[in-house]
């Protein structure tokens, strides 16, 4: 201790801290905040200016608020009103009804379709919306009557006059439709491409149809940069609708204008309309923030306060699904001593035990296909450009094997992985699980590429993937996560649900179904990613570096599912780092290097005793 430090403390005054520190005297401290003087000034001077502008327009005469009050609620403008607001509604269902496939359009991968609909984007957002209804209401001119039918016959669905037909009520609605959609259309586009990739292709390896992926995985995580813009697209076309007054449509401003062009009555007139749309806006705020509180159920690891209404729901969903469960659970009560075990005692490493669990997972559905599948590799490669990924690769994985792939960054471990449930399409060679291809479908030496649909149908039915970042679905709950395959596979949802609550239990987590993923350490984000995979019963499970982006007191938790995992029967292949971990599960031991396999064998002689000098090289940096 320095001289100084010695002269201001003595020891009374050390005793004394001493004392005090044990003491509970802090418990009665009495704390006084901060004072911030210049927030104070501007809260002070904010009042002020409230109410010098309450009192200039409460306080004069000349705003007419006896006007105001006569005209409020007079029946000509709450049928102006009324208009405004079907207007509203209805060029915004349109509009966002026919917003959501051109924007699906625009991130299409046909360049023709992409292109049309970028057409019709540019061409409705540069037209002012008044010469657009200008041009709808005088479309008579041009074509003098409408058909629909079957182009190049005589086959007829409609031939009615144009002028007949398109009124202004009917120009008025496509005009408004045509320029909102244009508009939402880019908000929705912004709003898709922000939703994570690895989120599109977790739901491609779990075998969801396209269009499922659409509505139950990227358009909800879209919903959440969507939502500021559509809303203030939606409040732009409530206030937008007084453009219709050019087509002599008595629209809640245009009344106005009638009446106050009678009765000189400007300003109060003027307010009336003012006070309307101040109300439309406020209600359409308060749907705003209780639509964006839905869709932020799961973006970060706090609970999301939620509307009553919201609230109500979820619990009428809660109550429906126990009761659900409830009518199920008669017929899988015979459970046995053994199965309560198992679902206890994940952790156990005894044969006894392995032989117990695997006589309980038979009983409890989740696990009866327990075959694993053969994996053939046929002299695959693949190309980024000009660079070489897979380098003519040939391997064959047994049934029921552990297969762990090893090799520094850039070897081509991870592209092979995801080869082999055809993420990634191979340039040459071709990939097949118990003789099946994932993406082809072979006649002779001829393969044909399947459609999106089958391929997604052979995934569901062969592979499983575990991603080395999870992907979990944010905005989905931990047991939701679990059924949304088997659910897209036609698994009834009472039976996807108690299988999944099965499936939770082996993995440790029976107490997070109802958390969101955000909620949960890496390690249990992991371990749900890894029972998500299992819910479809995958003949082949992929593991993509299930450790890397776990803290090291993490990596634990998810190596003893998998050490589970590879006494089930199911065929693994596994991408990791982890040396140790390999050595005690794999059956064969992969080493990459430069997009080829370099050395294969037993673990004991790959990372005992390797033959090729690259191999070596690698195990002297990493063991």
């Amino acid at each position: 201790m320095s001289d100084t430090t010695q002269q201001f403390v003595s020891p009374a005054h050390a005793g004394r801290a001493t004392e005090d520190a044990a003491g509970p005297e802090y418990a009665h401290y009495r704390v006084v905040p901060a004072r911030h003087h210049a927030r104070t000034a501007g809260t002070v001077l904010s009042i002020v200016l409230i109410a010098i502008v309450l009192n200039s327009i409460l306080g004069n005469p000349r705003w007419g608020w006896d006007v105001f009050a006569q005209w409020f609620f007079a029946g000509p403008v709450i049928e102006g009103l009324g208009r405004t607001l079907v207007l509203t509604g209805l060029g915004a269902l349109f509009g966002f009804a026919l917003a959501i496939p051109l924007a699906l359009a625009r991130v299409s991968r046909s360049p023709l379709l992409a292109g049309c609909a970028w057409a019709f984007i540019w061409l409705f957002r540069s037209i002012p919306p008044i010469v657009l209804l200008l041009l709808l209401n005088n479309l008579g001119y041009l074509y003098e009557t409408i058909w629909i039918g079957v182009p190049f016959t005589h086959i007829v669905l409609l031939d009615e006059s144009t002028t007949n037909l398109i009124s202004p009520f009917f120009a008025a609605v496509l005009g408004l439709t045509l320029n909102h959609a244009a508009f939402s259309a880019e908000a929705i586009r912004g709003g898709i491409l922000s939703v994570d990739h690895g989120q599109r292709e977790a739901a491609a390896a779990l075998g969801l149809p396209g269009a499922r992926q659409v509505r139950r995985i990227v358009l909800p995580q879209a919903m959440r940069a969507i939502l500021p813009t559509a809303f203030n697209d939606v409040i732009g076309l409530a206030k937008g609708t007084s453009v219709v007054y050019i087509l002599a449509m008595p629209d809640l401003f245009y009344t106005v204008q009638i009446i106050y062009h009678r009765n000189l009555e400007v300003i109060p007139l003027l307010m009336v309309a003012t006070v309307w749309y101040l109300i439309i806006l406020t209600v359409l705020s308060a749907i705003q923030i209780h639509i964006e509180r839905y869709y932020a159920r799961g973006a970060t690891r706090e609970q999301v306060a939620v509307s009553p209404l919201t609230s109500l729901f979820g619990r009428w969903r809660s109550v429906r699904a126990a009761r659900d469960e409830s009518v199920a659970r008669p017929g899988t009560q015979s459970r046995t001593a053994a199965e309560v075990d198992t679902e206890a005692g994940l952790e156990a490493d005894t044969e006894a035990h392995t032989e117990t669990r695997t006589e309980a997972d038979t009983a409890g559905g989740w696990a009866q296909r327990r075959i694993g599948g053969t994996v053939g590799i046929h002299n695959v490669s693949k190309s980024f450009g000009a660079l070489k990924v897979l380098d003519n690769i040939s391997l064959a994985v047994p049934s029921g094997s552990v297969t762990v792939i090893l090799g520094q960054s850039g070897s081509g471990k991870s592209t092979l992985l995801r080869s082999i449930n055809h993420l990634e399409r191979v340039d040459d060679g071709f990939i097949d699980i118990d003789g099946e291809l994932i993406g082809y479908r072979r006649v002779g030496r001829t393969l044909y590429e399947l459609k999106e649909h089958d391929i997604l149908q052979r995934r569901r039915a062969d592979v499983g993937m575990v991603f080395q970042s999870f992907n979990l679905f944010p905005h989905l709950s931990v047991l939701d996560n679990l059924i949304e395959a088997p659910l897209a596979s036609g698994v009834p949802h009472v039976q996807a649900r108690a299988e999944a609550r099965t499936l939770l239990a082996r993995v440790g987590l029976a107490d997070k179904a109802d958390a969101w993923p955000r909620q949960l350490s890496g390690g249990q984000q992991q371990r749900v990613a890894i029972a998500r995979a299992l819910a479809l019963k995958p003949k082949v499970l992929l593991f993509d570096e299930p450790t890397s982006a776990l803290d090291p007191e993490l990596v634990n938790e998810v190596l003893d599912v998998i050490r589970q995992l590879a006494r089930s029967g199911t065929t693994l292949i596994i991408v990791t780092h982890e040396i140790g971990f390999a050595r005690e599960v794999a059956d064969t031991i992969v080493f990459m290097d430069g997009g080829r396999i370099v050395e294969s064998g037993a673990p004991a002689k790959v990372l005992g005793d390797p033959d090729h000098p690259r191999t070596r090289e690698f195990l002297s940096k990493v063991l």
